[in-house]
């Protein structure tokens, strides 16, 4: 079978991939099992540096069964989105030989070979920071290098794909098209960039995350009920969103962030407003998202031009996109005026790209309490704050997508036996 000399060898890849957050909202299946959309959607991939999942996976003929490990607890891999990954990447599987560790494999012992994963999220699974996306994207990424498998970014997306929907986008850094495609098996439906993430790198990210707890309405049923019951899901994909995908795509090439920011906020909107033509409704904003929405409005039609715009997906935290490194300053300073932390960590509260903070001349709480309002609040109106209600801050960027991890102290399985580390 395999010309290794012993039969404990342990071949491994340990993979980086990006999450991504949906400008031109997902949400709907016309297949539920290939997980086909009911319309395109448009993304922009996250620096991972700052949001990522990091997967190992590991081979060898001593493993008894497939195993995955997700954040140190093992999960079942029993699931129907893990075993359509795992046979279409096998099915795909090319011949592996890894010379300094006189190991062989042919392209028809994939089949009776098992694999264990082992996944990590640098960020809070399933509240609403697409951590799904990044997962699979993951793992048919890092599946697909262990099995020297020839498909592209693109043929692997709709791998991933089956895994999660969002996936299929995390395939790729930058701007990124998922075509809803018109194949009944699906073959259509996959990933392309539109832009890479230098096309665009004033954009600023901040994400505001209100609650890290799991969501109440899951995605996948959400979107189940939708489709059932909302009409107007059904005229959204009909007849809006194939304009705005065009429009999007017109403003991401020209990077017109004017036109970038209305369809941002526009889209978003209509998309909580499905949930709530949903029958029962489905809520998954909640007051601090209200309110984050209507300090932005304020400000954007305070200015000349609109400085940032917000997204929101299955949960109540909010991306804010800002047009450039000045706009993310201004908009550090007010999200932290309404929403100062409880304690005196800032070094907590903010994560990410810290600078964007320094920049904003805040260094400590002192600073955040020293902020003036901004002065698009009428003087005579003293403002409430809310203290508490935004967990933590994220500042990022654009990013790069998936990339392979050569140095073996970042695999999560150890190296002699396949386990986790």
């Amino acid at each position: 079978m395999m010309a290794a000399e012993s039969q404990n060898w342990v071949l491994m890849v340990t993979a980086q991939t990006p999450t991504n957050i949906a400008v031109i909202k997902y949400w709907g299946k016309r297949d539920e099992t290939l997980i086909l959309p009911v319309n395109d959607s448009i993304s922009v991939t996250l620096d991972p540096t700052h949001l990522c999942t990091t997967t190992t996976v590991a081979v060898s003929p001593r493993f008894h069964q497939d195993r995955m490990w997700l954040n140190g607890k093992e999960i079942s891999l029993s699931g129907g989105r893990f075993q359509n990954c795992l046979r279409e990447i096998r099915a795909r599987a090319c011949d592996v030989e890894d010379t300094k560790k006189g190991i062989k494999i042919a392209k028809e012992d994939w089949g009776k070979l098992h694999v264990h994963i082992a996944s990590f999220n640098n960020f809070p699974t399933a509240a609403g920071l697409a951590s799904s996306a990044a997962g699979f994207a993951c793992l048919a990424y890092a599946l697909g290098k262990l099995m020297n498998v020839k498909e592209d970014e693109s043929q692997l997306s709709a791998i991933a794909r089956q895994g999660s929907g969002s996936a299929c986008r995390s395939l790729f850094g930058g701007f990124v098209k998922w075509i809803m495609g018109k194949e009944d098996n699906g073959s259509d439906s996959l990933a392309v960039q539109l832009a890479d993430e230098k096309h665009w790198d004033d954009l600023v990210i901040i994400i505001a995350v209100v609650s890290s707890r799991q969501k109440e309405t899951s995605s996948t049923s959400g979107m189940r009920e939708s489709v059932e019951t909302s009409l107007l899901l059904q005229h959204r994909a009909k007849e809006i969103v194939p304009k705005r995908i065009l429009k999007m795509e017109e403003a991401i090439r020209n990077r017109d962030f004017a036109s970038f920011s209305q369809l941002t906020c526009a889209d978003s909107n209509q998309f909580h407003a499905v949930c709530l033509d949903t029958s029962p409704p489905i809520f998954y904003m909640n007051d601090t998202s209200h309110r984050i929405i209507s300090i932005t409005e304020k400000w954007n039609r305070s200015e000349e031009a609109p400085q940032v715009a917000y997204t929101f997906d299955a949960g109540p935290n909010a991306v804010l996109i800002a047009r450039n490194r000045k706009a993310a300053t201004l908009l550090i300073q007010r999200l932290l005026y309404y929403f100062p932390p409880s304690s005196d960590d800032l070094d907590s509260y903010i994560i990410g790209d810290k600078s964007i903070a320094k920049d904003a001349g805040i260094n400590g709480v002192l600073d955040v309490e020293a902020l003036p309002p901004p002065p698009e609040i009428k003087d005579n109106i003293p403002s409430q704050k809310y203290k508490g209600d935004v967990s933590y801050f994220i500042c990022t960027r654009p990013g790069r997508g998936p990339v392979l991890l050569s140095d073996s102290s970042q695999a999560l399985l150890n190296e002699e036996n396949g386990l986790p580390k």
